[in-house]
């Protein structure tokens, strides 16, 4: 899909989203076992569905195609940070834990924000 960059993993919003799914399982390892199958699978599902769809669509033919990924992508990182402010709410994981968890996915959603505007601008300049 990008001239400039040969693979996905050149990307810096996937390098980062990658960092965030290894915080995200170093967090939940220690949650409580009855939460196993609820919430620690639903944060663990929800982190890797960032970079998996960041790389997906990077293998798209077409700007739109690619988009919609990144649009994916970043209801994935919405859904994190809800299942995160409860992790929180529930002392599942440390205010300190929550803030440095919580800026990161802060950052990726920002860069999936302007990677998205970039990525419609070009569907419709090529309509």
């Amino acid at each position: 899909m990008n001239s400039k960059t040969k693979s996905f993993r050149e990307l810096i919003v996937w390098k980062k989203s990658m960092k965030l799914v290894l915080e995200v399982y170093k967090l939940t390892k220690n949650f409580p076992k009855s939460e196993t199958y609820g919430l620690v699978s639903q944060m663990r599902r929800a982190a890797v569905g960032i970079p998996s769809n960041v790389a997906e669509g990077y293998l798209r033919r077409h700007a739109k195609e690619y988009s919609q990924f990144i649009n994916i992508a970043f209801a994935s990182g919405a859904e994190l940070e809800t299942q995160l402010e409860l992790s929180k709410e529930l002392s599942y994981i440390s205010i300190s834990e929550y803030d440095s968890i919580i800026s990161l996915l802060n950052e990726i959603m920002r860069m999936l924000n302007k990677l998205s505007q970039v990525l419609r601008s070009a569907s419709q300049t090529n309509s």
